[in-house]
Protein backbone atom coordinates (compact mmCIF):
# COMPACT_ATOMS: atom_id res chain seq x y z
CA UNK A 1 0.00 0.00 0.00
CA UNK A 2 1.20 3.79 -0.90
CA UNK A 3 1.27 5.81 1.87
CA UNK A 4 0.61 9.28 0.66
CA UNK A 5 -1.55 12.45 1.30
CA UNK A 6 -2.75 13.23 -2.50
CA UNK A 7 -5.81 10.95 -3.33
CA UNK A 8 -3.72 10.25 -7.14
CA UNK A 9 -4.13 7.58 -9.67
CA UNK A 10 -1.90 6.25 -12.25
CA UNK A 11 -2.29 4.75 -15.64
CA UNK A 12 -0.01 3.85 -18.57
CA UNK A 13 3.72 2.29 -18.98
CA UNK A 14 6.57 4.90 -19.82
CA UNK A 15 8.30 8.30 -17.94
CA UNK A 16 6.41 9.28 -15.58
CA UNK A 17 4.03 12.17 -16.20
CA UNK A 18 2.63 14.31 -13.48
CA UNK A 19 -1.07 16.21 -14.13
CA UNK A 20 -1.85 19.11 -11.85
CA UNK A 21 -5.31 20.74 -11.93
CA UNK A 22 -5.80 24.63 -11.24
CA UNK A 23 -7.44 26.34 -8.05
CA UNK A 24 -11.23 24.86 -7.84
CA UNK A 25 -10.59 22.17 -10.58
CA UNK A 26 -9.72 18.25 -9.52
CA UNK A 27 -7.94 16.00 -11.59
CA UNK A 28 -10.91 15.07 -13.68
CA UNK A 29 -9.52 18.17 -15.49
CA UNK A 30 -7.96 15.81 -17.38
CA UNK A 31 -9.86 13.58 -19.13
CA UNK A 32 -9.98 14.68 -22.52
CA UNK A 33 -6.05 14.00 -22.99
CA UNK A 34 -4.97 11.32 -20.36
CA UNK A 35 -6.23 8.46 -23.00
CA UNK A 36 -3.69 9.95 -25.58
CA UNK A 37 -0.88 10.69 -23.02
CA UNK A 38 -1.13 7.22 -21.83
CA UNK A 39 -0.18 6.00 -24.67
CA UNK A 40 3.51 6.75 -24.43
CA UNK A 41 3.51 7.75 -20.41
CA UNK A 42 2.55 6.44 -17.00
CA UNK A 43 0.14 9.38 -16.11
CA UNK A 44 -0.33 10.32 -12.54
CA UNK A 45 -3.47 12.60 -11.94
CA UNK A 46 -3.95 13.93 -8.43
CA UNK A 47 -5.68 16.09 -6.18
CA UNK A 48 -4.31 19.22 -4.70
CA UNK A 49 -5.53 19.41 -0.77
CA UNK A 50 -9.36 20.78 -0.55
CA UNK A 51 -9.97 19.65 -3.83
CA UNK A 52 -11.77 16.57 -5.43
CA UNK A 53 -10.91 13.31 -3.30
CA UNK A 54 -8.16 15.02 -1.13
CA UNK A 55 -9.43 16.23 2.23
CA UNK A 56 -8.28 19.72 3.51
CA UNK A 57 -6.49 19.82 6.67
CA UNK A 58 -6.14 22.90 8.27
CA UNK A 59 -2.25 22.48 8.53
CA UNK A 60 -1.62 21.86 4.79
CA UNK A 61 0.11 25.16 3.83
CA UNK A 62 -1.17 26.14 0.46
CA UNK A 63 0.89 28.30 -1.43
CA UNK A 64 2.54 26.92 -4.59
CA UNK A 65 5.83 26.01 -3.16
CA UNK A 66 4.27 24.03 -0.37
CA UNK A 67 2.35 22.49 -2.31
CA UNK A 68 4.87 21.39 -5.00
CA UNK A 69 6.77 19.88 -1.81
CA UNK A 70 3.69 17.81 -1.52
CA UNK A 71 4.03 16.65 -4.72
CA UNK A 72 7.32 15.13 -4.42
CA UNK A 73 6.29 13.46 -1.63
CA UNK A 74 3.67 11.79 -3.71
CA UNK A 75 6.43 11.08 -6.18
CA UNK A 76 8.54 9.96 -3.16
CA UNK A 77 5.76 7.47 -2.64
CA UNK A 78 5.37 6.01 -5.79
CA UNK A 79 9.17 5.66 -6.09
CA UNK A 80 9.78 8.17 -8.70
CA UNK A 81 12.54 10.22 -8.42
CA UNK A 82 12.39 12.09 -11.99
CA UNK A 83 9.43 13.37 -13.97
CA UNK A 84 7.70 15.25 -16.64
CA UNK A 85 5.17 18.11 -15.00
CA UNK A 86 2.12 19.51 -16.80
CA UNK A 87 0.29 22.00 -15.10
CA UNK A 88 -2.74 24.51 -15.32
CA UNK A 89 -3.53 27.66 -14.03
CA UNK A 90 -2.27 27.09 -10.30
CA UNK A 91 -1.16 24.27 -11.36
CA UNK A 92 0.97 25.73 -13.90
CA UNK A 93 2.70 27.75 -11.27
CA UNK A 94 3.33 24.79 -9.17
CA UNK A 95 5.27 22.74 -11.86
CA UNK A 96 6.89 25.94 -12.67
CA UNK A 97 8.21 25.85 -9.02
CA UNK A 98 8.63 22.27 -8.42
CA UNK A 99 11.31 22.83 -11.71
CA UNK A 100 13.37 25.76 -9.93
CA UNK A 101 13.62 24.43 -6.38
CA UNK A 102 14.88 20.66 -7.49
CA UNK A 103 15.75 20.56 -11.20
CA UNK A 104 17.62 17.25 -10.92
CA UNK A 105 13.72 15.73 -10.75
CA UNK A 106 11.94 17.47 -12.93
CA UNK A 107 12.62 16.77 -16.53
CA UNK A 108 10.12 19.41 -17.85
CA UNK A 109 7.30 21.66 -17.52
CA UNK A 110 4.30 22.55 -19.55
CA UNK A 111 2.67 25.05 -17.92
CA UNK A 112 -0.85 25.46 -19.86
CA UNK A 113 -2.26 29.22 -18.73
CA UNK A 114 0.06 29.09 -15.58
CA UNK A 115 -1.05 31.29 -12.73
CA UNK A 116 1.66 33.83 -11.14
CA UNK A 117 2.82 35.43 -13.98
CA UNK A 118 2.08 38.95 -13.43
CA UNK A 119 4.52 41.57 -12.53
CA UNK A 120 2.12 42.84 -9.59
CA UNK A 121 0.74 40.41 -7.45
CA UNK A 122 -3.09 40.22 -6.16
CA UNK A 123 -3.31 41.81 -2.81
CA UNK A 124 -6.91 40.80 -2.61
CA UNK A 125 -8.94 38.02 -4.66
CA UNK A 126 -10.31 38.82 -7.90
CA UNK A 127 -13.29 40.43 -8.04
CA UNK A 128 -16.29 37.60 -9.07
CA UNK A 129 -14.93 34.18 -7.82
CA UNK A 130 -16.78 34.21 -4.97
CA UNK A 131 -19.73 34.23 -7.17
CA UNK A 132 -18.47 31.49 -9.58
CA UNK A 133 -17.53 29.57 -6.10
CA UNK A 134 -21.62 30.44 -4.76
CA UNK A 135 -23.09 29.47 -7.43
CA UNK A 136 -21.12 25.79 -8.44
CA UNK A 137 -21.82 24.94 -4.59
CA UNK A 138 -25.81 25.50 -5.17
CA UNK A 139 -25.88 23.43 -8.86
CA UNK A 140 -23.49 20.65 -7.35
CA UNK A 141 -26.39 18.15 -6.88
CA UNK A 142 -28.23 19.37 -9.99
CA UNK A 143 -24.95 20.00 -12.61
CA UNK A 144 -26.07 17.01 -14.49
CA UNK A 145 -29.63 18.03 -15.32
CA UNK A 146 -29.21 21.64 -15.32
CA UNK A 147 -26.39 21.74 -17.36
CA UNK A 148 -27.81 20.02 -20.19
CA UNK A 149 -29.30 23.15 -20.83
CA UNK A 150 -27.85 24.87 -23.84
CA UNK A 151 -28.57 28.16 -21.61
CA UNK A 152 -27.02 27.49 -18.52
CA UNK A 153 -23.83 26.04 -19.76
CA UNK A 154 -23.41 29.57 -21.34
CA UNK A 155 -23.41 31.53 -18.61
CA UNK A 156 -20.92 28.57 -16.41
CA UNK A 157 -18.06 28.42 -19.22
CA UNK A 158 -18.58 31.36 -21.61
CA UNK A 159 -16.32 33.20 -19.68
CA UNK A 160 -13.71 30.45 -19.81
CA UNK A 161 -13.98 28.75 -22.94
CA UNK A 162 -14.30 30.29 -26.33
CA UNK A 163 -15.56 26.85 -27.44
CA UNK A 164 -18.23 26.65 -24.48
CA UNK A 165 -20.69 25.32 -27.20
CA UNK A 166 -18.57 22.26 -27.99
CA UNK A 167 -17.27 21.52 -24.26
CA UNK A 168 -18.37 17.76 -23.36
CA UNK A 169 -21.31 17.46 -20.60
CA UNK A 170 -18.94 15.46 -19.10
CA UNK A 171 -16.46 18.26 -19.05
CA UNK A 172 -18.89 20.65 -17.60
CA UNK A 173 -20.35 18.17 -14.88
CA UNK A 174 -16.81 17.38 -13.42
CA UNK A 175 -15.94 21.45 -13.84
CA UNK A 176 -19.26 22.15 -11.48
CA UNK A 177 -19.17 19.46 -9.26
CA UNK A 178 -15.30 20.29 -8.65
CA UNK A 179 -15.52 24.03 -7.77
CA UNK A 180 -18.46 23.32 -5.60
CA UNK A 181 -16.77 20.67 -3.47
CA UNK A 182 -13.51 22.54 -3.25
CA UNK A 183 -13.14 23.34 0.47
CA UNK A 184 -9.37 24.31 -0.79
CA UNK A 185 -10.61 27.00 -2.77
CA UNK A 186 -10.53 30.39 -1.24
CA UNK A 187 -7.58 28.66 1.24
CA UNK A 188 -5.41 28.21 -2.13
CA UNK A 189 -6.48 31.85 -3.21
CA UNK A 190 -5.45 33.43 -0.29
CA UNK A 191 -2.14 31.45 -0.03
CA UNK A 192 -0.71 33.08 -3.43
CA UNK A 193 -2.18 37.05 -2.69
CA UNK A 194 0.83 39.19 -2.52
CA UNK A 195 3.12 36.18 -4.46
CA UNK A 196 4.05 35.78 -7.58
CA UNK A 197 6.45 33.61 -10.00
CA UNK A 198 10.09 35.38 -9.77
CA UNK A 199 12.60 32.31 -9.43
CA UNK A 200 14.93 31.29 -12.00
CA UNK A 201 15.07 27.82 -13.61
CA UNK A 202 17.59 25.95 -14.87
CA UNK A 203 17.99 25.74 -18.85
CA UNK A 204 18.36 22.11 -18.29
CA UNK A 205 14.46 21.59 -17.25
CA UNK A 206 12.57 22.09 -21.30
CA UNK A 207 9.84 24.64 -20.64
CA UNK A 208 6.87 25.35 -22.54
CA UNK A 209 4.47 28.21 -21.31
CA UNK A 210 1.17 27.82 -23.26
CA UNK A 211 -1.64 30.77 -23.34
CA UNK A 212 -4.98 30.43 -25.20
CA UNK A 213 -5.48 34.12 -26.99
CA UNK A 214 -9.51 34.50 -25.30
CA UNK A 215 -8.28 33.58 -21.48
CA UNK A 216 -10.22 35.70 -19.71
CA UNK A 217 -9.20 34.57 -16.42
CA UNK A 218 -5.59 35.43 -16.64
CA UNK A 219 -5.65 38.20 -19.46
CA UNK A 220 -2.36 39.19 -21.73
CA UNK A 221 -2.29 42.61 -19.97
CA UNK A 222 -1.69 41.66 -16.78
CA UNK A 223 -0.98 37.96 -16.11
CA UNK A 224 0.92 36.71 -19.03
CA UNK A 225 4.23 38.44 -18.48
CA UNK A 226 7.26 36.96 -20.42
CA UNK A 227 9.86 38.16 -18.64
CA UNK A 228 8.89 35.98 -15.53
CA UNK A 229 9.08 32.95 -17.56
CA UNK A 230 12.47 30.95 -17.90
CA UNK A 231 14.51 33.14 -20.90
CA UNK A 232 14.90 29.03 -22.43
CA UNK A 233 10.81 28.47 -22.57
CA UNK A 234 8.87 27.91 -25.50
CA UNK A 235 6.26 30.22 -25.29
CA UNK A 236 3.35 29.72 -27.32
CA UNK A 237 -0.48 31.31 -27.79
CA UNK A 238 -2.94 28.76 -29.08
CA UNK A 239 -6.14 30.23 -31.47
CA UNK A 240 -9.91 30.61 -30.17
CA UNK A 241 -8.38 29.63 -26.80
CA UNK A 242 -9.48 29.86 -23.47
CA UNK A 243 -8.40 29.68 -19.58
CA UNK A 244 -8.13 25.65 -20.00
CA UNK A 245 -6.15 24.63 -23.07
CA UNK A 246 -6.80 21.07 -22.69
CA UNK A 247 -10.47 21.46 -23.10
CA UNK A 248 -10.21 23.54 -26.19
CA UNK A 249 -7.70 22.14 -27.79
CA UNK A 250 -6.54 19.01 -26.44
CA UNK A 251 -4.81 17.42 -29.77
CA UNK A 252 -2.96 20.63 -30.19
CA UNK A 253 -1.94 20.31 -26.12
CA UNK A 254 -1.05 17.01 -26.36
CA UNK A 255 1.12 17.77 -28.92
CA UNK A 256 2.93 19.88 -27.61
CA UNK A 257 3.30 17.89 -24.11
CA UNK A 258 4.75 15.36 -26.61
CA UNK A 259 7.21 17.92 -28.19
CA UNK A 260 8.32 19.50 -24.64
CA UNK A 261 8.42 15.75 -23.39
CA UNK A 262 10.67 14.77 -25.94
CA UNK A 263 13.45 17.74 -26.48
CA UNK A 264 14.00 16.90 -22.51
CA UNK A 265 16.01 13.69 -23.78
Amino acid sequence: MIKKSLWSQSTGNGEPLFLIHGMGSASTAWKEIIPTLSQRFRVITLDLPGHGNTPLIESQPMDPTSLGNAIFELADAYGIEKMHIVGNSLGGWIALEMAASNPDRVLSVTGLAPAGLWLTPYSSRIPGTAGSKIIASALKHVAPTLLRFESVRKIGFSSISPRWNELSLDICRDATIAMGRSPGYYPAWDALLKKRFDKEIDPKVTVTIIFGDADNTLPVRTCQERSLAPKHAKWLILSECGHAPMWDAPEDVSSEIFSTTQRAK
